[in-house]
């Protein structure tokens, strides 16, 4: 097929009706894959209240839009991550040919279950990232920042160069690929199966054969790694085994699929909407650059205010779940909407909308999430914006959009702030 399949009128029906313990004059918020206008979609969610009904590809679901109620809701065990809790799966009324389902249905890791088994997973990731092993990484970082602005001071002075292909996207990749093991010349060939598997304009059937790949590659540097160890994660979650039994081989290599597209995406997004947002605020960057402002402020501010994550899919209900005046029915499915969320008033102060590093209330944002589920890859993250971001103006102090801000546009992917291009210019005219 060239195309996914549409939804069924039975999607259509559910998504247009106020379900029961919903508002009766809500409509569902239809989330736009294409991501033409993410801020008035984030306004949207926001103002609707703290449950707001959305619509999916054609697929109905709920979102939660503000903090304390995210809060509560992440470590609420009888919202699970087991997609067969899910009516519309269940029923066949969501299959395959649902573009979103990959990014549910992902095969068995610590990221798809729950409870004992998830603890189990996790544990064993935990033990594989040790803060002994991320603070080893540090040299790694320091040396493929300064190499990757090395080749960028080789381009033309004056020139726009793609700040996301040249520098945000192949530092994370080679950090994480360093980390797990994974060898430098399968970078190109990840990326470009990650990027398809995200984005919306990938044909269902490509998008099927794009996981078939990952699960390949995965699999096959899993059983190098278990035939002869080395000193990275691959090894380390194969060989973790204090307690419980050890991980399968569907087990790690669902893991790191997972560990690889969010060690690298977030990254990105967080390295780039950090340069948009201090290049659009020149008062604050020289603030930064001052040394009146820590980088540390500067990396959390971004994390709230323009989040690398939108949409995490999803959560289903084991049994009704009261929210606010709404209920999440049990069988239904609850996104957390991480960017609405960076933006709620009653937890950020009237001026959440405004980005500022020196915003003067600690800055408690859930954007790595809560609970249980909690990003593993967080701290890493940190660490590499922490690196990346004061090489990078040290570097080029006069960096400086190439083209108006309202042309940098968003890829196709509902659930990443993930920016097609960020032209930039490294000396001033």
């Amino acid at each position: 097929m060239s195309a996914p399949t549409p939804p069924s009128p039975a999607h259509h029906e559910q998504a247009g009706a106020a379900p029961s313990g919903a508002p009766a004059a809500q409509c569902p918020i239809v989330i736009d894959p294409m991501v033409r206008n993410l801020d008035e979609e984030t306004r949207r969610l926001r103002e609707s209240g703290p449950l707001v009904r959305i619509e999916l590809m054609g697929v109905p679901a709920w979102s939660v839009t503000r903090h304390a109620e995210a809060r509560r809701l992440l470590t609420d065990p009888r919202l699970v991550k087991d997609i067969n809790q899910w009516t519309l799966y269940r029923t066949g009324e969501v299959t395959e040919e649902w573009p979103l389902i990959g990014m549910i249905d992902a095969g068995r890791s610590m990221f798809t279950v729950d409870g004992a088994e998830h603890r189990r997973l996790r544990t064993k990731t935990a033990q594989a990232i040790t803060p002994r092993r991320l603070e080893a990484m540090r040299p790694v970082i320091e040396r493929i920042t300064h190499r990757l602005l090395d080749e960028l001071a080789g381009k033309g002075a004056y020139d726009a160069v793609d700040l996301k292909s040249v520098f945000a996207l192949p530092l994370p990749m080679s950090v994480i690929s360093e980390l797990m093991g994974v060898d430098p010349a399968l970078h190109p060939r990840l990326h470009t199966l990650y990027k398809a598997f995200f984005s919306m304009l990938t044909p269902q059937d490509e998008r099927l054969a794009v996981i078939d790949e990952l699960d390949g590659i995965f699999t096959d540097m899993v059983r190098a790694r278990t035939a002869e160890p080395s000193d990275d994660l691959t090894s380390a979650l194969i060989l973790a085994d204090q307690g419980g039994e050890p991980l399968t081989e569907e087990e790690v290599v669902g893991n790191l699929k997972a560990m690889v597209a969010a060690g690298h995406e977030t990254t990105i997004g967080l390295i780039l909407n950090a340069v948009r947002a201090l290049l659009t605020h020149p008062d604050q960057l020289r603030m930064v650059l001052d040394g009146e402002v820590g980088w540390d402020a500067v990396i959390e501010e971004t994390l709230r205010w323009d989040t690398p994550s939108t949409h995490l899919l999803m959560r289903f209900a084991t049994e009704d779940v009261e929210v606010g005046e709404g209920v999440v029915r049990k069988g239904e499915g609850l996104v957390v909407s991480y960017r609405a969320i960076g933006r709620d008033t009653d937890q950020h102060g009237p001026d959440a909308d405004e980005f500022d590093v020196a915003r003067p209330s600690p800055n408690r944002h859930m954007t790595f999430g809560h609970g249980p589920h909690i990003c593993p890859g967080a701290a890493l993250s940190r660490l590499e914006a922490g690196i990346a971001l004061p090489a990078l103006f040290s570097r080029f102090p006069d960096l400086q959009l190439a083209v108006p801000v309202g042309e940098i546009l968003n890829q196709p992917v509902l659930t990443q702030n993930d920016l097609q291009s960020f032209p930039v210019r490294l000396h001033r005219d």
